[in-house]
């Protein structure tokens, strides 16, 4: 299919409204060059599973990825931005990646990440108890922006005071990194700004740790940099980025999942009757309306992928919510589902590069939904006031606002 014939990815209507846009490309298109974003664009769920393997696309794209985002701007507006991203484990490859992976993994085992449910339903029970009597609150703001803020601060032992500053630095460099729609040049500098911010006060922070280490996720990181396992500037540019995608993301998916349950009201009231089923919703919820739509990669030796020829140095833009409605894979893929089986979505990515907190994610939205559920049976959407989604960029998707009552 030429590409004059592929609808625009990055207008208002494609960006509320992709899946028509999707399943074109996966019929007709899949492996589809995008003059409009000068970049591929894989679509179908075998592709992308195998792109996300394939260590000829490298996940070392931070300097590529910000020329090409800033177009003709200079680097130097986000020299804060790639210094600090560069350290990050989710932009290394092969034997450096796995090294600072391994360091972080043992902060987000399964036995520790139970012993964080009881604190992480202390938060959800304080942010509903503010609301409760008032019978109607903004799902966006009120519930999903503060929950996983408050869960990482306390993660990391930073005061709570704090987690507003961290909510606004960490919305910045990740509205940049999304390769977002509009002001490219003021979105950069406050991708800069943010994180240079969030790198002076994690530097602070762990300096605090190396006189008075505690339990916490920095204390433990430190333990593998004083090891000579991780440099200092490793460790800081890696505090950052699981505070930020530690809840950038699930901000998103939380509000994406309050939204789906309540415009399928017959699946809502299924899990009123069944809340044994709120993990399955989760996992449902993840595959039908990912918070994050694509993920991208930088070719680092050219390759065929069905039959077309993709050049090193060129960037690569992979599908997942296109692929977790791949009919291939999913039976009767749009339909929404909390019962599914066998489900084998990719919203967490895949291979090497998984996401290190899917485990703490799950929790906090299973924990979130079912609390929603038990303590606001007649939760609905506000009449009044309608929802305003945020799908402003090719890599988030969610909602700046979501009304509700009860």
């Amino acid at each position: 299919m030429p590409s004059s014939a592929t609808p625009a990815i990055l207008t208002p209507e494609t960006l509320s409204n992709p899946w028509p846009v999707y399943r074109q490309l996966q019929e007709d298109d899949p492996v589809h060059w995008s003059e409009e974003l000068q970049a591929w664009l894989v679509t179908r769920h075998e592709d992308v599973t195998g792109c996300f393997r394939d260590p000829r696309l490298s996940a070392n794209r931070t300097q590529l990825f910000a020329e090409h985002q800033l177009g003709g701007l200079g680097p130097e507006l986000v020299k804060d931005y790639l210094r600090v991203a560069e350290g990050m484990m989710l932009m290394k490859d092969g034997t450096e990646h796995t090294r600072l992976r391994r360091q972080a993994n043992t902060g987000f085992t399964s036995q520790l990440l139970d012993g964080w449910r009881p604190t992480i339903q202390r938060i959800i029970d304080s942010l509903l108890d503010r609301v409760q009597e008032r019978r109607r609150m903004d799902v966006a703001t009120e519930l999903s922006e503060p929950l996983p803020a408050l869960v990482m601060t306390e993660l990391f032992d930073i005061p709570a005071e704090d987690h507003e500053r961290f909510q606004r630095w960490s919305n910045d460099t990740a509205n940049f990194f999304g390769a977002a729609v509009g002001d490219v040049r003021s979105a950069a500098l406050r991708a800069n700004e943010g994180s240079a911010q969030l790198s002076r006060y994690l530097t602070a922070a762990i300096e605090a740790r190396r006189e008075r280490p505690g339990e916490d996720l920095l204390s433990l990181l430190l333990r593998y940099e004083e090891q000579g396992r991780m440099s200092t500037e490793e460790l800081v540019s890696n505090a950052v980025l699981i505070l930020t995608a530690g809840h950038v993301t699930t901000i998103d998916q939380l509000s994406n999942g309050v939204y789906e349950l309540l415009t399928h009201p017959e699946q809502l009231e299924q899990l009123k009757r069944q809340p044994e089923l709120c993990k399955a919703a989760v996992e449902e919820l993840l595959r039908y309306t990912p918070a994050v739509p694509f993920m991208h990669r930088v070719v680092a030796e050219d390759l065929e992928l069905r039959g077309r020829t993709l050049r090193k140095g060129q960037l690569v833009f992979l599908g997942i919510a296109a692929a977790n409605r791949d009919p291939n894979v999913f039976a009767d893929p749009g339909r929404f589902d909390i019962t599914r089986q066998n489900n084998k979505y990719v919203s967490f990515a895949f291979g090497p590069h998984l996401c290190l907190g899917a485990g703490l994610a799950r929790r906090e939205l299973e924990l979130a939904l079912r609390t929603l559920v038990c303590r606001m049976p007649d939760l609905r959407l506000d009449e009044q006031r309608p929802p305003r989604l945020k799908c402003n960029s090719l890599l988030f998707r969610g909602f700046d606002s979501l009304p509700v009552r009860w």
